[in-house]
């Protein structure tokens, strides 16, 4: 009991010597920070190829259906998370768009990779295997 009031005071005594005024942590605020220039980026060039808005639109938040292997377990779904909101198959797609003139894949890369980025702007990251709100960038 004792031990845990200590622990309880020293935790205090830490968090109060964080300035309120700045919630965010400097690696905190740059991963957000490179997620907004990647989604702005990502919009730019989704629109200067003259692809659909409502396309867009509708198909921003399908890369959240991954968030559904959290029904099996955390574990799997945290797996199935980190695959779908990692850059590397949406930067994949978007490669193959462009070198096999192939506008979908081109459109839908886009459009995962805005998902993607968007959510690192929000602060939500790659998952941990403890919590769904264990990420990369925080704790939400």
């Amino acid at each position: 009991m004792i031990n845990s009031l200590n622990a309880t005071s020293a935790n205090t005594n830490v968090s109060a010597s964080k300035p309120a005024s700045f919630p965010l942590s400097m690696p905190n605020l740059l991963l957000r920070l490179e997620g907004f220039a990647f989604f702005m980026a990502a919009i730019a060039v989704y629109a200067s190829q003259g692809f659909s808005g409502v396309a867009f639109a509708l198909l921003l938040l399908v890369p959240d259906v991954s968030m559904l292997g959290y029904l099996v377990n955390v574990r799997v779904g945290s797996r199935l998370y980190n695959i779908v909101h990692a850059y590397n198959l949406p930067l994949i797609l978007i490669a193959l768009g462009v070198a096999l003139s192939a506008p979908v894949a081109l459109q839908i890369g886009l459009i995962w990779f805005a998902h993607n980025s968007m959510d690192r702007v929000a602060g939500y990251g790659l998952k941990y295997a403890t919590t769904f709100k264990d990420t990369h960038i925080q704790h939400v």
